[in-house]
């Protein structure tokens, strides 16, 4: 089993880093593979609407989107990390995220998924709901933790001196390792994945 980890952050070692990094950690320690992978400082698009993923499987614009995507398909579980910059998730990775889930959409379904925020004080809450809104609408469980999954410090130091920030992480990795050893259970016990219905779209202006 494996946990793909997204760092939002164009820091590749700072708050949002360190506070997957305790997350992969006690992941390791309950026998779950974990990877960060690092959008970094690269420029990424949003998404154009030109809907040609859905014939392509993949983003026509080939950048890191399309690389997250070939490690989501091996993926079991997806934690995304962000920084708050204005009490919500940065640019980037609203950019990213768009093309990730318009165009890798499939690889996602009931697979469970956290979001992490990191921020000096507040927008916390914010980001988290706004990036719960991706996995709610693919399908997947979301896991959470003691408190609101989220760190606070302007530094890597200052996050690993927030004990209770990082608590929450390893808590959150020990819920997420729970969930995908049952889910794994079940799937060896012949547990059948939920009837999926044709669906249907109603447009409120007709």
């Amino acid at each position: 089993m494996k946990v793909l980890m997204i760092n939002g952050s164009p820091n590749s070692a700072g708050c949002t880093f360190t506070a997957l990094s305790e997350i992969a950690q006690t992941l390791s320690q309950e026998g779950i593979e974990s990877e960060i992978f690092q959008i970094g400082a690269e420029p990424v698009s949003g998404c154009t609407a030109c809907g040609l993923c859905r014939t392509e499987g993949k983003c026509v614009l080939d950048d890191c989107v399309n690389r997250c995507i070939e490690k989501a398909a091996a993926c079991d579980a997806l934690i995304v990390g962000s920084p708050v910059y204005y009490a919500s998730a940065n640019g980037t990775l609203t950019a990213f995220l768009d093309r990730l889930f318009f165009s890798g959409a499939r690889h996602f379904y009931l697979k469970p998924a956290a979001a992490v925020a990191s921020a000096r004080r507040a927008g916390t809450t914010a980001t988290l709901d706004q990036l719960n809104k991706y996995f709610l609408i693919s399908q997947m469980p979301v896991i959470g933790s003691q408190y609101w999954n989220m760190v606070h410090g302007s530094t890597p130091d200052d996050v690993r001196q927030d004990r209770e920030g990082m608590q929450i992480m390893r808590t959150l990795a020990r819920n997420m390792a729970y969930f995908l050893k049952c889910k794994a259970a079940g799937a060896a016990a012949g547990v059948p994945l939920p009837l999926r219905e044709d669906v249907v779209r109603t447009n409120f202006i007709r």
